[in-house]
């Protein structure tokens, strides 16, 4: 063990309490506000790396929760491409007239322009995460509705 890693242990040892000091690229899901983007309905989402948050210029990646029968109404990203990845939960989802089913741990890819649907079939709310690229920031003009 290096001298300042006794250290590190010997500081935790005194003060266990005490938190590390925060580093600005590591965020913390409770310490975002949540937000209910546009176009969705029973959602609830969290930007965790952004542009606002870690200066991030080429993705962003949102936590979100949604509600039974509740989700994104049809729309596309002109120019981003969208990532969900379900973490609790069940869902359907539509990418031009095709259909499918999520349930936890499942991923699926709405490339740029490309208008999509998703809404929660499970009974308990679904949590999924959301990557963006690039970052769509909840930008009107970065949405295409019906």
């Amino acid at each position: 063990m290096t001298n300042s890693q006794a250290a590190s242990t010997s500081e935790k040892t005194q003060n266990p309490g005490k938190k590390a000091q925060a580093c600005s690229w590591i965020v913390r899901e409770a310490d975002v506000p949540g937000y209910s983007p546009a176009n969705h309905h029973g959602t609830v989402n969290r930007r965790l790396i952004g542009p606002d948050t870690v200066g991030a210029r080429h993705l962003e990646v949102l936590v979100g929760t949604i509600e039974q029968n509740q989700g994104a109404l049809p729309h596309a990203h002109p120019g981003i491409e969208q990532v969900v990845y379900l973490l609790s939960g069940t869902a359907d989802v539509e990418m031009d007239g095709e259909k499918g089913s999520l349930q936890a741990g499942d991923c699926c890819f709405f490339p740029a322009d490309k208008k999509h649907i998703l809404t929660v079939t499970s009974v308990e709310p679904a949590r999924l995460l959301v990557i963006y690229s690039p970052p769509y920031e909840e930008n009107p003009a970065r949405v295409i509705r019906d």
